[in-house]
């Protein structure tokens, strides 16, 4: 199952579940829009990999 980190690995920002913003690599690295598309362009700092949006989890 899919690691769902709640905050970004950069800068904190909480990532809830059901969050838009989250980004994470095929590693499960996660982190938010803002980072992904600024200082990270678009590329995870830890393997390299893209980054693509995290799916949504509803919360129970």
């Amino acid at each position: 199952m899919l690691e769902m980190r709640e905050t970004c690995e950069r800068c904190e920002t909480p990532l809830p579940m059901d969050s838009m913003d989250a980004m994470i690599c095929s590693f499960e690295c996660t982190f938010c829009t803002d980072c992904v598309s600024g200082p990270l362009k678009g590329h995870c700092p830890n393997c390299r990999g893209n980054l693509q949006p995290r799916p949504k989890r509803v919360q129970k």
